[in-house]
């Protein structure tokens, strides 16, 4: 008898059916982000012998985001989109019309475990999928649904590992690049290496200043040429920041370059893998502060150097670039949701706080940081909200990176535009020392990592709720569940007064 799916998969939706007499379900949501693995192919899941899939209508190719059991005669309510919906046909009456929900819903295909509610997959469900191009698989008796949702999970995971070894790999090259005399045209040379393809840096004019890569042919330097003029700033309208397009089989994307300067990346690869996005992003940032053409060389070592840092570097061996050995303060800073005046660009917020050493991250959700050794600009900044360190030394960035970081979060859950992290501990200083740090390290050695940082954020939040959950961006109930499981597994009342103060100490102590 098949199961329910193990893993992190949708939750089984609620019971009750719901035939094609039913109220017509609402309309289907935005299609939600795929999870955080790359998808995994039909092909890939086929070949598990182990199973025993077997292809009966339908194409032979799909990606497979996540998989997902029902046995709801109307499952289009609860897919998400790109789904492997497993199910053993127990309401299943109109196979057409089921067909034509799992396809409006986004399903990706469609396996039907045989027996005990059907000795066969119906002939007219084979039928329905071959029409509307979703692939059908067989499930056999023996073959469970946790096993089937279980192989794809291991599938994801092999395949995250992968990407994760090859954007590793592709940052170690690129970072070498970047510290080369040449860096622009060495991290071009590896980025073009990385992706296997052609990788040009444009003037706004759309001018090559340098390329890398096998030569392209003239139809596809045309439609890059073109596709550099999407992202370019414009006067009148505001310039996406990245854009793609396929030409003639050869997949072409351009990325703006931060800076202001209207300088465009312009790639041409074959067909996408797991990780060039990311493997692009970096190339963005590095050439983003490599190549902006106001830079004099005092700046591009200092912007090299910070690439160097937040790529692994020791600090020692940036100071002498960096040019000054502190104190550092470092800044975090998101834009904020609400309306009023435009926020700066990223760039332009490091020229406001006085630096040019500004990481721009990865991802539009990632904070933004930036690099001061002068604090006397740090104020509140429109459309941003900043959480800034203490000033440290330089080998003290990586705690200040952290503290800032917390900074932000609590700025966000209280609403304030700049908080700075108090340098000053008060009593926590005189709670220094072998003996205080083993005690706190004994009171919290039950608490794994995740749960220790959100006690924190709770304990300096005031016990709320609400802005545990905006300062650690997961759910108030979320918030209960951890701060629950550290008083189970602290065996204390968190309630006291006289708990939440020794526990609050520990934690400084521990920073």
């Amino acid at each position: 008898m098949p199961d329910s799916p193990a893993g992190p998969f949708p939750a089984p939706e609620p019971a009750g059916p719901a035939g094609p007499t039913a109220p017509a379900a609402p309309a289907a949501p935005a299609a939600p982000a795929g999870p955080p693995t790359p998808p995994v192919s039909l092909g890939a899941l086929l070949a598990r012998e182990e199973l025993g899939l077997r292809r009966i209508a339908g194409p032979g190719q799909a990606e497979l985001l996540w998989v997902h059991t029902s046995e709801m005669a109307d499952p289009y309510p609860y897919l998400l989109g790109g789904e492997l919906l497993l199910s053993a046909g127990v309401l299943l009456t109109d196979p057409e019309w089921y067909v034509s929900r799992v396809v409006e819903a986004g399903a990706a295909a469609l396996g039907f475990g045989v027996r005990p509610v059907h000795e066969s997959v119906p002939p007219g469900l084979a039928e329905a999928c071959e029409r509307h191009g979703l692939p059908l698989l067989e499930v056999p008796p023996e073959t469970t649904f946790t096993s089937v949702a279980r192989a794809v999970w291991q599938l994801m995971a092999d395949a995250r590992h992968q990407e994760l070894r090859r954007t590793a790999r592709a940052q170690q090259a690129l970072a070498s690049a970047a510290a080369r005399p040449d860096p622009v045209p060495a991290v071009l040379h590896q980025l073009a290496a990385q992706l296997g393809g052609h990788a040009v840096l444009l003037s706004p004019e759309g001018g090559e200043i340098h390329t890398a890569g096998a030569r392209t042919a003239p139809p596809v330097r045309t439609a890059l040429s073109r596709l550099a003029r999407v992202v370019a700033p414009q006067e009148r309208r505001a310039a996406p920041a990245s854009a793609t397009e396929t030409v003639d089989g050869t997949h072409l994307s351009a990325y703006a370059l931060g800076g202001g300067h209207g300088l465009v990346l312009a790639l041409a690869t074959g067909p996408r893998e797991p990780g060039d996005h990311t493997v692009a992003g970096m190339a963005v940032v590095l050439l983003s502060l490599l190549a902006a053409p106001h830079q004099g060389a005092g700046s591009a070592d200092r912007s090299a150097a910070l690439v160097r840092m937040l790529l692994g570097a020791a600090p020692g061996d940036v100071a002498p670039l960096l040019g000054s050995q502190g104190p550092w303060t470092v800044v975090h800073a998101r834009r904020t949701r609400s309306g009023g005046t435009a926020p700066l660009t990223a760039g332009t917020l490091g020229a406001s706080l006085g630096s040019a050493l500004v990481d721009t991250g990865r991802r539009p959700e990632e904070a933004v940081r930036v690099l001061l050794t002068d604090t006397a600009r740090l104020t509140p900044q429109p459309g941003w909200v900043l959480g800034a360190s203490d000033p440290v030394p330089l080998d003290g960035l990586a705690a200040a990176d952290t503290r800032a970081s917390r900074a932000l979060a609590r700025a966000e859950a209280t609403r304030t535009p700049l908080l700075l992290h108090r340098a000053d501990r008060g009593l926590t200083d005189l709670l220094t020392g072998e003996a205080a740090e083993a005690h706190a390290r004994t009171l919290l050695a039950p608490l794994s990592a995740t749960l220790r940082e959100t006690l924190r954020c709770w304990l300096s939040l005031h016990g709320s709720w609400d802005r545990t959950a905006v300062a650690l961006k997961i759910h108030r109930n979320t918030v209960r569940q951890r701060v629950g499981r550290c008083a189970e597994l602290l065996g204390t009342d968190l309630d006291d007064m006289d708990v939440r103060t020794e526990l609050w100490f520990a934690l400084r102590v521990l920073g």
